[in-house]
């Protein structure tokens, strides 16, 4: 089933949650906020931590991914009563075949090898892969945004736990939706949020160019054709499809501490459009 993001910057491109010809510029600086006040622009009052106002093309990516969420767990008909995994995956993930097989063995080992482990992720950014140690190999650790938001699944007990922290992720000052549910795991869940990673991947990135990285040459050919040798090579060697799962040594993550947000989220619209989609009815 496709479902569309009804909130775009597509179908709003001269009115909020688009860019408002009232907006604020993004780039007025503090002292010449009184100009901001003067001019009257939309949100003149709420400047990000940075001092910058709202770009509507990055504040679209943690709304889309909450939207998402929300719609899924929520707000649909034919998922109201799942009760499984909910598998993240973007247009620039690309998937081994035995990833939902891997998927499954995960979710059934897992309160065998990690009780208290609320996310499952499939995906790596690792540039080498050694699928003759790892094929069935995982790991537990807290979860991190930037290390394990690849091809991850959570379930809705999972979810519940998230959306009631709903004020925490939709008000604190970063686009990002990873740092965000990263702030929701530090300072509001009860149990922080903690992941099994394979070690062989399942998931991999092949997009060269995306919000964060811009690059001359944005062709995923290359990358894909990586990908599929070491998936051709693991399949010739039997490394996919394994019967079971094993557990490696836990990896030791420093305690990561609290850190100021990217900013890109003071704007009160964002706020209140945001915190408004998790009571969307169906």
């Amino acid at each position: 089933m496709q479902i569309f993001y009804p909130f775009s910057i597509q179908t709003h491109p001269n009115e909020f949650p688009g860019s408002d010809p009232d907006d604020c510029p993004r780039d007025i600086k503090k002292e010449h906020m009184v100009r901001a006040l003067l001019r009257k622009c939309n949100n003149a009052l709420h400047p990000d931590l940075y001092g910058h106002y709202r770009e509507a093309k990055f504040t679209q990516t943690k709304h889309h991914w909450w939207w998402k969420a929300n719609r899924v767990f929520d707000q649909l008909e034919v998922t109201k009563y799942h009760t499984g995994m909910v598998v993240f995956l973007e247009e620039d993930h690309y998937v081994a075949e035995d990833f939902l097989h891997i998927l499954e063995l995960m979710f059934r080992k897992s309160q065998e090898l990690c009780p208290k482990c609320n996310i499952l992720s499939l995906g790596t950014y690792l540039k080498t892969f050694n699928y003759y140690t790892y094929n069935k190999k995982v790991e537990v650790t807290p979860w991190v945004s930037s290390k394990h938001n690849m091809g991850m699944a959570f379930n809705r007990t999972t979810w519940y736990e998230v959306v009631r922290c709903a004020r925490h992720f939709c008000e604190y000052d970063d686009y990002n939706w990873d740092w965000s549910l990263q702030h929701v795991s530090q300072q509001c869940l009860k149990e922080k949020l903690h992941v099994m990673v394979v070690k062989g991947p399942r998931v991999f990135h092949i997009g060269e160019c995306g919000v964060h990285h811009k690059k001359s040459n944005c062709l995923s050919n290359e990358v894909i054709s990586k990908v599929q040798q070491v998936l051709k090579v693991a399949r010739s060697s039997q490394q996919l499809f394994p019967r079971s799962l094993s557990l490696t040594q836990t990896s030791v993550i420093k305690k990561t501490n609290l850190r100021k947000g990217n900013g890109g989220w003071g704007d009160q619209r964002d706020h209140m459009l945001c915190l408004n989609i998790t009571f969307v009815g169906r």
